[in-house]
């Protein structure tokens, strides 16, 4: 295997993790798996990974965005690609200060997150749409930027918010995606 495909997934789900790491090591990448930001600087103390993929809600409420500060700080030409089930304005424009090359929302497959990896520079040919924002998507993106900024805690996001725990935790189970 080729040094420079070294790949990092950090991803709380298991059983997507190993999928995901056996499609990457079919196309000639080495895979380490990590579920936490303690277990990815581990890893990082005896590795390089030229490529990272990065969920960004891990069960241990860390951010993933620490995870890619992290691997940005660690090295600052790793393409580190975000994948989320809970994807919002907001965090993607966190992701890609942070240092993410991309953010992709859930489910995505291993050509997804490879092209995402091919597609570094951005580009000025992307077509516009004219479609306004629904206040459906406005209020889910306020709700997960207010969760995000509470470590995805429900009653604290709630009372920001101003409504009641179990309405928002209503709204959450409507618009469930992992």
């Amino acid at each position: 295997m080729l040094s420079d495909r070294m790949m990092l997934i950090i991803e709380d789900d298991a059983a997507f993790a190993r999928t995901l790491g056996r499609s990457f090591e079919r196309r000639d990448y080495q895979v380490l798996l990590a579920t936490s930001l303690e277990e990815a600087t581990a890893l990082l103390k005896q590795h390089s990974p030229s490529h990272a993929v990065v969920d960004l809600k891990l069960s241990d409420s860390t951010s993933g965005l620490a995870c890619v500060q992290l691997l940005h700080k660690h090295d600052p030409d790793m393409l580190i690609v975000v994948l989320t089930g809970f994807a919002s304005i907001n965090t993607a424009v966190e992701a890609i200060k942070l240092g993410a090359c991309h953010y992709l929302a859930k489910p995505s497959n291993t050509d997804d997150i490879e092209a995402a990896f091919g597609h570094v520079a951005g580009s000025s040919e992307i077509e516009l749409t004219n479609r306004s924002t629904s206040i459906k998507t406005l209020e889910w993106e306020r709700i997960h930027q207010v969760l995000a900024e509470t470590g995805f805690n429900i009653s604290e996001a709630a009372r920001r918010l101003g409504m009641h725990r179990r309405t928002l935790a209503r709204k959450l189970e409507k618009q469930r995606v992992k």
